[in-house]
C-alpha cells in the first residue's frame, strides 16, 4: 500500500486562508474547488490515498485542502493541464515558514504541519510578517 503524499503550493492572489476560502466559495458555489496546474503529479496514487494540498500564504504554510481527484482539463491556451479537485473545506494548520518556490512541490506526510485544534481554527489571522516571525521562532 502507498504512503500518503501531499502537495504544497504558494497561494497567489489571496493573503490569508479566510480570503482563499471566500474566493473559492464564490468561484465554485460551494462545490469542490479546482486548481489547474501545468504538471501532472507522477505520484498520483500516493496523493489520492488521502493527500492534501498545503497552501503557503506570504511565506507561511497555514492551511490545507484534501485532494479528491486529479482530472484532465484544457487550459484557455488549449494545452492539457491537471485539475486538482479539492474538498471545499479549508483546514487551518500549524504555521510553518516556507521559502518561495515555483509551481507545486511534494510534501511527505511526516513533514506536513498538524491541523489546528478546532477552537484555534476560528482565531483571526495575525499580520503575515508577525505570523512568519513567530513561526520561524517555533511559537505558532
Amino acid at each position: 500500500m502507498s504512503k500518503t503524499l501531499h502537495l504544497m503550493k504558494l497561494c497567489v492572489g489571496c493573503d490569508s486562508p479566510a480570503e482563499l476560502a471566500e474566493w473559492q466559495r464564490h468561484r465554485w458555489q460551494g462545490g469542490p474547488a479546482r486548481h489547474l496546474t501545468r504538471m501532472w503529479p507522477k505520484r498520483e496514487a500516493e496523493i489520492l490515498g488521502g493527500g492534501s494540498i498545503f497552501w503557503v500564504f506570504k511565506g507561511v504554510m497555514q492551511a490545507r485542502q484534501r485532494i479528491l481527484a486529479l482530472e484532465e482539463a484544457l487550459g484557455e491556451d488549449g494545452i492539457r493541464r491537471c485539475a486538482l479537485v479539492l474538498d471545499p473545506e479549508l483546514v487551518r494548520v500549524t504555521a510553518l515558514p516556507r521559502r518561495p518556490f515555483q509551481g507545486w512541490r511534494y510534501l511527505a506526510a511526516e513533514d506536513a504541519p498538524r491541523d489546528l485544534a478546532v477552537g484555534r481554527a476560528e482565531e483571526p489571522d495575525l499580520p503575515s510578517d508577525m505570523q512568519r516571525a513567530l513561526a520561524e521562532m517555533g511559537l505558532l
